[in-house]
This record gives structure tokens, sequence and C-alpha cells, in this order.
């Protein structure tokens, strides 16, 4: 935990679902259907973004506004359906997933939502995929294997505009980003020392201007230069 859990629990007390956050972009049906896709992937242990962040990506998109989005990290689908429930109907969202069992279930996620013709589901490592990809994209969102993003890094830059965005979760593992590497287990210990490199990249790269934002498990907010 990084924020107070009682200022988590608050904030997340705020929150009025899915179904509730429609209006130019959304539509209240494909709310309620992403009410049934988040119940689902808590309930299983599927890992998506946490609770605090959904309000903080759907503010993020319509500030943005951007007009091509990629995904590393699909899971069941539930970050796609809801960036296309807060983008305009011709914006596009390519996703990548590695994991097979998860790839159906995040295929039927898009076609309950009824956005299947808005998000192409790339199959593979996404280290393989990115390379193949030429972009543009002008929103980026990274939340797929953790001690892989710096390999990722160097395609997302190469695909990514000047004024684009990146937006990466889980930079601060549960706040252990600050301990030394000796007090992290031993088994987490490189995903440690990759996130904390990946980290110090994001901040003192002349390409992009980041802040690091203690919301869920930490993101990096950062925008091409």
């Amino acid at each position: 935990m990084i924020v107070n859990e009682r200022v988590v629990a608050y904030i997340n007390s705020l929150d009025m679902g899915n179904s509730h956050v429609y209006g130019e972009f959304t539509d209240k049906q494909r709310g309620e259907v992403l009410d049934l896709i988040e119940k689902e992937a808590r309930e299983t242990g599927v890992p998506i973004i946490r609770e605090e962040m959904k309000n903080f990506l759907r503010v993020l998109l319509r500030i943005a506004a951007p007009k091509s989005i990629l995904e590393i990290g699909t899971a069941v689908g539930f970050s796609s359906v809801l960036m296309a429930d807060s983008t305009p109907l011709d914006v596009k969202i390519t996703t990548i997933e590695n994991y097979d069992v998860r790839i159906p279930i995040a295929r039927e996620n898009f076609r309950r939502a009824g956005v299947s013709n808005r998000i192409t589901l790339l199959e593979g490592d996404a280290a393989e995929v990115l390379k193949g990809l030429e972009g543009p994209y002008d929103f980026v969102f990274l939340d797929a294997a953790k001690g892989q993003y710096m390999q990722y890094l160097k395609e997302i830059k190469r695909m990514l505009p000047a004024g684009g965005i990146l937006l990466t979760d889980n930079v601060m593992q549960e706040g252990s980003i600050i301990e030394s590497r000796f007090a992290v287990e031993r088994r987490d210990r490189t995903i440690h020392e990759r996130m904390r490199e990946f980290n110090y990249e994001l901040t003192h790269s002349e390409e992009f201007q980041t802040s690091l934002i203690p919301i869920g498990d930490g993101i990096a907010l950062s925008v091409k230069l």
C-alpha cells in the first residue's frame, strides 16, 4: 500500500461504478457490461487496474483526446473496454496479450461490450509483437510483465510521437520500490531492480517529461518531448 488505506477507501467509496459514467462518448449499457467484467475479474483473481485508477484513466483520456491507442497487457480486456468507452467511436485501440488462457475471454468481453470493431487484439510476446508494429500511437498504456518494461520502452519510443503520452502502471511495487534490494524477497529482486532502472530511465530521459504518481500501485505519466 503506497497511500494510506483510509484515503484509498474514501476515494473508492465515491466511485459510482462504470454504469453511471456515460455521456458524449460512453454508453450506459456498455457501462453495465464493464461492471460485470470487473466483478468477474476481481472474483477470479485476474489482475486488472485498481479501483482508483479507473477514473484517473478516464479523465486522462478525455484530456489527451488520443486518436490511436496502444495497450501492452490485455488480461481479460477490462481496461481495453474502459478506454473504448472513454473515447470517441473513431478511436482505434491495439492491445497485446501473451497468456493464451485470457485471450478468448478478452475477445468475448469485447463482443459483450460491443467494441470488437474498435479493438485489435494481437497475440504473442509483446517484446516481439512490438517490433512488427509501425504506429504511430499517441497514447500508450503499459501494464504487462513488470520485468520487461525496459525491453518494451525502446519500441514505445519509436512509435510515440512528440506530445504523445505513455501511462505506465505498477511502477512502485506496493511501495517496495523505495527499499534496498536486500530488504526485498529474493524472488522479487530482479523485478525490483529492473523497475528501479525503468523509473530512473523515464525520469532522466531527454525524450520524456515524467511524473511518478502514488495512485494504485504507482503510475508513471510521461509525455514525449
